[in-house]
């Protein structure tokens, strides 16, 4: 751990801003390799600490503190010395395969044996050697055996089945007393893990008939660009929706196709190529995006906001120039949106549909009869365009991108006045040269350059005569 994080401890500890079981509990959670920033992140997400301003003080302080050495008095000596079962940074539970180049190990069923502070460890490790497989998401579910999910492909850690008290207990190790009970009154609960910050996960934690479970998915520690995700041929169509102003833009297609990290390439994007301000509202943070052509403002729903819909209410008056939204949910939040990229600001947000004309459908259809005239009109003026993806399995291994992307023009703001969507196919596959491309037209042309097998092109297109010419 480094000094200037020991120093942060011993500061807050002697000021009275938090207690040292508090901060014992904060080091539990994100363990030696924590660095300063995200243990003050800690505190917060936590509710340990209220008093940010306070919190930043000691911050600085510690800092500089910190280039002269570490405290006298250790905060952290005594957990270090006093847990006969604690497991060793880098040394851990999970890490057994990792330098085989093997698939995670954890010995699930020694988990009642386990002691907190080892059981924390353990799953801090696991989840490392998740990622550094090469895995997207891990589940740790009860009545059922271990298992990640690698290039959409599951496969099981173990055979052993975990217990109603293994999976409650392995999955509430990182929890703070407040999240924990948090958890167990809602029986749900989503909150960014940062391990340190370049280890980010993920966490839903939910309940089901047999008992708790935990699904953790995997942030890259780089964002990707646009070209290394698979949009080399769309890169102009794409830099030029992004180069707007104001309007509406949408990511959308089924859950783990990626959407997540293509918005975050955007919003990287952005960052680097305009002086704007930047306000993300996202559920949980999972990418953080640091400050560089734009100031970048993060808010999480939870800690920083109570919904989507009241972030943005709140964004209108925060001078922004770009607003993301983690994902459009419901009424209040795309109404919102809608009303935001029509007052001059680039509006960037997320659904779960599979392609363009159901985009349409959903975000118009939730508003009642009485607005559809007018949502309808608002809609065609303010849309950019949709950016539909879906990852298939790739023949040389791991997954390709195959995308549809429609880009507003004179004949689809038409369609989308008068109601039309059954003609927004036809309107696309004219608008080649202005940069749109239709899923099954993307996906038949993956199959001719041998990228994915012609059986994984059957099950992705739609339209029986793009089917009878795959071979």
């Amino acid at each position: 751990m480094n000094d200037d994080t020991r120093w942060l401890a011993r500061l807050g500890i002697d000021q009275g801003l938090f207690t040292r079981p508090q901060c014992l509990q904060v080091y539990a959670k994100l363990g030696d390799a924590a660095d300063l920033m995200a243990f003050a992140q800690e505190f917060i997400d936590s509710g340990i600490v209220t008093d940010v301003g306070t919190l930043e003080t000691i911050a600085g302080q510690a800092i500089e503190k910190g280039e002269k050495g570490p405290p006298t008095a250790d905060p952290f000596q005594a957990e270090t010395r006093s847990t006969p079962h604690r497991v060793q940074p880098g040394q851990g539970l999970a890490s057994r395969n990792k330098a085989s180049g093997g698939a995670p190990n954890f010995p699930f069923e020694s988990i009642a044996q386990l002691d907190d502070a080892s059981l924390a460890e353990g799953l801090r490790d696991l989840l490392r050697s998740s990622a550094a497989f090469g895995a997207s998401d891990l589940h740790l579910s009860t009545n059922a055996r271990p298992f990640i999910r690698k290039d959409r492909v599951l496969s099981y850690l173990s055979e052993y089945v975990l217990t109603a008290p293994d999976a409650l207990r392995i999955n509430t190790a990182l929890l703070s007393e407040s999240q924990k009970k948090t958890f167990l009154e809602r029986k749900d609960f989503d909150y960014a893990l940062a391990v340190t910050g370049a280890e980010r996960y993920r966490v839903n934690l939910m309940f089901h008939k047999n008992g708790a479970a935990g699904a953790y998915r995997m942030v890259p520690a780089e964002t990707r660009t646009l070209e290394t995700l698979g949009y080399t041929k769309h890169l102009e169509t794409l830099k030029k929706m992004l180069s707007y102003h104001n309007g509406l833009i949408l990511i959308t297609g089924p859950v783990g196709s990626g959407k997540t990290t293509t918005l975050a390439s955007m919003v990287a994007y952005l960052n680097e190529t305009r002086t704007d301000h930047i306000i993300t509202v996202e559920d949980p943070i999972e990418v953080v995006q640091p400050a560089k052509g734009c100031n970048v403002t993060q808010r999480e729903v939870g800690p920083h906001t109570r919904t989507f819909a009241s972030a943005l209410k709140g964004a209108l008056r925060e001078d922004p120039d770009i607003i993301v939204i983690g994902e459009l949910r419901d009424l209040e939040t795309i109404e919102m949106a809608i009303s935001a990229s029509e007052t001059g600001h680039l509006v960037i947000g997320t659904m779960h549909t599979s392609d363009a004309s159901t985009t349409l459908n959903r975000l118009l259809d939730v508003f009642p009869p009485a607005q559809q005239t007018q949502i309808r009109s608002s809609v065609a003026e303010s849309l950019r365009g949709i950016v539909c993806q879906r990852l298939l399995p790739g023949t040389a291994g791991g997954v390709v991108l195959a995308c549809e992307i429609l880009v507003s023009n004179i004949a689809i703001q038409n369609l989308i006045r008068e109601g039309k969507s059954t003609g927004l196919k036809n309107t696309m596959e004219t608008g080649v040269k202005e940069g749109m491309c239709l899923m099954d037209n993307v996906v038949f042309a993956l199959a001719q350059e041998r990228k994915i097998s012609g059986e994984t092109a059957r099950a992705n297109i739609a339209n029986r005569v793009l089917k009878g010419r795959l071979t």
